[in-house]
């Protein structure tokens, strides 16, 4: 059985990925046998279905759907937005890239979505895309996520990280509904946040342009900032020992990797973590960072 890993930076590291996906193809070596890249997700900048983050990436549409085409990996776009009204689904620009990713190559695209209105206009308009449930639901009880799961519209379902370690519960779901379930892994918020709802849907806000204050975020450890380290003692983190050893024995395989608001440099660590065997981290780093047309910061 594969793990499969759903990368962040569709168009916000669309540079890194030119270098890092022909590394993975000719080296192959170089990285787990038992791993492979499920999806790259992300949005463009002004993105105005976009939720989760305020979208930032600046690589062209065409790009990024040669690239992700040439390399046979699937696009997901992060619609994430949970406040979308009618008027909404008439944006040219999100409208293109469904047509865009629709259709682009032999690997089935799709849509991260919250917003019900998002999901009939996608299913009318793009069957061709599948649909993965955002965890911006931040649906934090058990229940909860198995009605999510039981829905036919997803293809997968995003938990949210705080039931990543519910074994008790996810271990007794079918099969099919574990095949689904795609876990968030290095999320680094604060466990015991009571607004991380309000915070997803000030940045919904933002994407759709309103003037609206930033949120503040209410962790104790807030000003420093998103760090892997802190991340790996989250008690919802998800190591490669834990995929290894307690998720794929329990027909568990897909696992999502945050950090699109990130620079690319932190998701060379994630890349380096999750996929590289210990003996080749270095060469893959220098590999990396040695190609002159990659600015890493």
């Amino acid at each position: 059985m594969k793990v499969y890993y759903h990368l962040p930076g569709l168009f916000e590291f669309h540079e890194l990925y030119q270098v890092f996906l022909p590394l993975f193809r000719e080296h192959r070596t170089y990285f787990y046998d038992w791993c492979e890249i499920g999806s790259i997700y992300g949005a463009p900048a002004d993105c105005l279905w976009g939720g989760g983050r305020v979208g930032s990436g600046e690589a062209r549409p065409t790009d990024v759907a040669d690239m992700m085409r040439e390399y046979a990996v699937s696009a997901r776009l992060t619609f994430s937005n949970s406040l979308l009204r009618e008027e909404h689904l008439s944006d040219a620009k999100c409208n293109a890239l469904c047509a865009l990713f629709e259709k682009n190559g032999t690997v089935q695209n799709g849509a991260i979505v919250c917003s019900d209105l998002l999901i009939h206009y996608l299913r009318a308009n793009y069957p061709g895309l599948i649909l993965i449930s955002s965890t911006t639901k931040v649906l934090t009880e058990f229940r909860q996520l198995e009605a999510e799961l039981k829905r036919g519209e997803f293809s997968y379902v995003v938990p949210d990280f705080r039931l990543n370690k519910a074994f008790d519960q996810l271990n007794r779901l079918p099969r099919s509904l574990k095949q689904k379930a795609e876990f968030l892994c290095n999320e680094c918020c604060w466990y015991d946040c009571p607004d991380r709802k309000a915070c997803y849907e000030n940045v919904s806000r933002k994407n759709l342009g309103e003037d609206c204050p930033d949120h503040i975020c209410v962790s104790p450890d807030a000003q420093r900032g998103y760090r892997f380290s802190d991340a790996m003692n989250n008690p919802g983190f998800i190591g490669i020992e834990d995929i290894q050893n307690i998720y794929l024995p329990n027909g568990f395989s897909q696992f999502k990797i945050e950090g699109r608001s990130l620079g690319s440099a932190v998701i060379l660590e994630f890349l380096l973590y999750y996929m590289t065997k210990p003996e080749f981290q270095l060469k893959v780093r220098e590999e990396i960072y040695l190609d002159s047309s990659l600015d890493l910061f």
